[in-house]
């Protein structure tokens, strides 16, 4: 299909109406278009019709763009020899169902994905053509090699296997890491953006990514759209750090997923280990505001989103009420409960991950450990096919025929079979029956995401009034279940009255199986009524709405921020800062210095002067020429204002006589070498030190890696080499135990990056910008250039007093002021330089200027 702009699309439309509601479509599906372009299966009035009434345009709702790798679209050849394909609605995919939840009339919906089938190359056009405008989705066509490639090699043999927690210890083990195959992912993922650029209006337009398989879709929108409206969900596990960490391009993956606005996990967990392997791997902290989890990522709020999917309530209970349900349902009960049989019921698919052989063999204990079950428990197994390839498949596949073999020959016996497996696909309404006739459900996946048969189980069993005539029960009766997890599924935290198990624990999942059977009515009931409420209210078209919602929140600042990307290839990020924020450059801050006359600079060390992560944090001799230089100006003051200790910055700073010195935030300060040092705050008694030192040293001893800095009138507690988690976890702790003990002393509790410190109150670089500026005012020099360079929390102060001052008496009238922070971050500071390598070349450029206006 010929690229086409949103513009162009609306006039190919030529005013389209609103689509059909699902509700709607769900009773006369399918709806179907053939590639001839003969329509079939669809009523002739306006609503449905593709061009419809122009006066109602779709261009007045919310547009939302749903990607995944699969569109929810049947494909089926034509029997007819024609080569023409028919397309309809895939009423069971998650994709149609969401669209069910928030509703057509508001919000227009478009879809982007592959199809299950492969199409001509000729054909692609038309196909594409026919879809945009029958079905609003737009295929996205792979040559089948690099499809293969992509889907069974890297996102089934690599990404699938690692985020179930299978690490490739040897090439038998899953698959070992495949540059070429990490490429072919990374060229469909583009191929997916470049379609995805044929239908979004990207001041407008919603985008939501699902699943693994597009990991690093985000990046390649972001770098196109700075400000795109980008939501990911991930359906699968987030493995721990330890597991991640193993992953050759793991930097890349995390980077490309924080390029979306919104990131979405079905359970705490899975969210857990992702902050967990951003804080390790990048660096970057997590915060709560307000109960939402947000990253800072360059000035952009990455917001974290924890909500399990769930089930179309509307489409189950449409096939309970189907004829073909119930009739199945009373096929079932003729085979089990008639001949006085108990059925248990396992629905899996054909995988290394879902535990059938361990719950095979649970079954095979239960019936070693209770004889008087055997002829009236049967465990139902349906096993759906694989969605991957390889030599695994083929092994659960041998484990499990052998294990039921073996089983029902030895508990076996003439009309009783303990294990029926049921290795063919099921239609929909089969299964369902299964479930309303089932006493029991196990799901007892080793692994899996999340895991939607349990609350199906559920909503089956509550079944209708057809359904409890069949059944034979009354209206009013209670209705019950009974559900044996696993621990290691998505859904289970949301279960709280199911049987948890340890899957690998034979002997607990057949004493859970053994309780379900034998619990008393009353206590079923009271599980089934419970989940039933839980299930019910937190469907699909809940969960869509609320991250949706989340969405939409994450994303209002977009318009009001000024953003620019960095960096190349998947390394790409976007810097969204407040629009009056902006890069200091060397022309203007030099040619604001040859107009003034009395000038003032004040510079942070570490962090500024000296980058964080140096060894040795001396200065160097052209950082010590350079103040040497800048110093010699007699209208000009240079201070330097440090966390550190006085002694230190005096030995330090010797050779520089006419530099001013504030230590510890500023408590000691002096204007030149040879001056004495002052307090910028009445001297206070350090008594409090005697409480503060024990607490500190029982944090230093639990935790590795930890300092504690001594001070004269400070005390700081680092914990910069320690563990990023449990350093975090261990600060917010002693921040709250030193504020507790220190209640009722002049100190200050706060923490800083990496540390927590106790200093005196009132003490602050602030303090030190004030008091500098008085002073020189004081003495007839209020200075016409004001020059502030920090890096962290503690310079803001200085930041603040400064842009404060600007319209007061201490600094003269449109004066020239700079307030520079280290990186783009959100600051109170207006300008910004990338690092301290750019700072100290800033710095030799002004003293390089400085040395040509000095007098000789």
């Amino acid at each position: 299909m010929v690229s086409r702009s949103y513009s162009n699309l609306l006039e190919l439309a030529s005013g389209e109406a609103p689509s059909p509601s699902f509700s709607r479509m769900s009773r006369r599906i399918p709806r179907i278009m053939t590639v001839a372009g003969i329509m079939s299966d669809i009523d002739d009035d306006g609503s449905d019709s593709a061009t419809s009434d122009p006066s109602s345009s779709s261009a007045q709702r919310d547009r939302i763009i749903i990607v995944a790798n699969q569109l929810p679209i049947k494909v089926q050849r034509k029997t007819d020899n024609t080569k023409s394909w028919t397309f309809s609605w895939d009423d069971n995919s998650l994709l149609l169902q969401l669209r069910d939840g928030l509703g057509d009339d508001e919000m227009e919906f478009i879809y982007v994905g592959c199809l299950k089938e492969d199409i001509h190359p000729n054909d692609q056009d038309e196909v594409s053509q026919i879809l945009l405008e029958t079905f609003k989705c737009v295929p996205t066509f792979l040559p089948p090699d690099l499809f293969s490639r992509y889907y069974h090699g890297f996102c089934k043999q690599q990404l699938w296997p690692l985020f179930h927690y299978m690490l490739p210890l040897s090439p038998d083990l899953g698959g070992r890491f495949n540059r070429s195959l990490w490429q072919a992912y990374v060229s469909v993922n583009k191929i997916f953006a470049d379609r995805i650029m044929e239908v979004i209006n990207p001041e407008d337009d919603f985008v939501w990514i699902h699943d693994y398989h597009l990991m690093v879709l985000p990046t390649f929108l972001r770098k196109r759209f700075n400000r795109v409206k980008l939501g990911f969900f991930l359906h699968s596990p987030f493995p721990s750090s330890e597991i991640y960490k193993t992953l050759p391009i793991r930097e890349e993956l995390l980077r490309a997923i924080l390029n979306s606005d919104l990131i979405g996990f079905h359970t705490f967990d899975y969210a857990r280990h992702f902050l967990s392997c951003c804080s390790r791997m990048l660096g970057i902290p997590y915060e709560s505001k307000r109960g939402y989890i947000g990253l800072e990522y360059y000035g952009r709020t990455v917001s974290i989103k924890i909500l399990p999917v769930g089930i179309h309530m509307g489409q189950l209970q449409s096939v309970l009420s189907l004829p073909e349900t119930e009739a199945k349902v009373a096929k079932l009960i003729k085979q089990f409960s008639a001949e006085g049989k108990t059925m248990l019921l396992g629905v899996d698919d054909m995988d290394i991950f879902k535990g059938i052989s361990l719950k095979l063999l649970a079954m095979e204990q239960l019936l070693l450990q209770h004889p008087e079950k055997k002829g009236k428990v049967v465990l139902v197994q349906i096993a759906n096919p694989a969605r991957g390839k390889g030599k695994d498949v083929k092994e659960v596949q041998d484990e499990t025929y052998a294990t039921v073999k073996r089983i029902n020959e030895t508990f076996g016996e003439p009309g009783y079979d303990p294990v029926i497996l049921i290795d063919q696909p099921l239609k929909f309404y089969e299964r369902i029956a299964y479930y309303v006739v089932a006493e029991c459900c196990l799901v007892t996946a080793v692994r899996d995401g999340m895991n939607l048969i349990p609350y199906e189980y559920i909503i089956s069993r509550q079944g209708n009034e057809k359904l409890d005539k069949v059944l034979g029960l009354e209206t009013s009766t209670p209705k019950k279940s009974m559900l044996v997890v696993s621990e290691f599924i998505g859904c289970s935290p949301s279960l709280s009255g199911a049987i948890r198990v340890n899957p690998w624990n034979i002997d607990a999942v057949a004493e859970a199986m053994d309780s379900a059977l034998v619990m008393a009515e009353p206590e079923k009931q009271l599980r089934h009524e419970k989940h039933y409420k839980y299930v019910s209210t937190h469907d699909v078209a809940y969960w869509a709405r609320s991250f949706l919602q989340d969405l939409e929140r994450t994303c209002k600042d977009h318009v009001r921020r000024r953003c620019w990307g960095i960096g190349f290839g998947l390394s790409f990020r976007v810097v969204a800062l407040d629009p009056n924020f902006r890069k200091l450059a060397m022309e203007h801050i030099v040619s604001a210095y040859r107009r003034t006359t009395t000038r003032a600079i004040l510079l942070d060390y570490d962090g500024t002067l000296m980058p964080q992560n140096a060894i040795d944090k001396k200065p160097s001799s052209k950082t010590l020429d350079i103040l040497n230089s800048l110093c010699r100006d007699k209208n000009k003051t240079v201070f330097i204002v440090s966390a550190r200790r006085r002694d230190k910055l005096a030995e330090w700073f010797s050779s520089c006589e006419k530099l001013g010195i504030a230590a510890e935030h500023g408590y000691f300060v002096r204007m030149k070498r040879d001056d004495e040092w002052e307090t910028c705050v009445p001297v206070v008694e350090c008594n409090w030190k005697q409480i503060a030192e024990p607490v500190m040293q029982l944090y230093t001893e639990t935790t590795d890696g930890s300092v504690i800095e001594f001070k004269e009138t400070s005390m700081g507690w680092c914990y910069e080499d320690a563990d990023p988690d449990f350093g975090s976890c261990q600060a917010k702790e002693l921040l709250d135990h030193l504020e507790s003990v220190l209640a009722n002393e002049p100190v200050t509790v706060k923490s800083g990056s990496n540390c927590v410190e106790v200093k005196p109150q009132g003490v602050s670089k602030g303090l030190v910008a004030k008091r500098l500026l008085t002073s020189m005012q004081e003495n007839g020099m209020s200075p016409d250039f004001v020059l502030c360079i920090g890096d962290d929390r503690s310079d803001e102060d200085m930041f603040e007093v400064i842009s404060s001052s600007i319209a007061g008496p201490s600094i003269a009238p449109r004066a020239e002021v700079f307030a520079c922070t280290v990186g783009r971050k959100p600051s109170k500071a207006k300008y910004y330089l990338d690092d301290t390598v750019e700072i100290v070349r800033l710095m030799q450029g002004l003293a390089s200027v400085a040395e040509q206006m000095t007098p000789a």
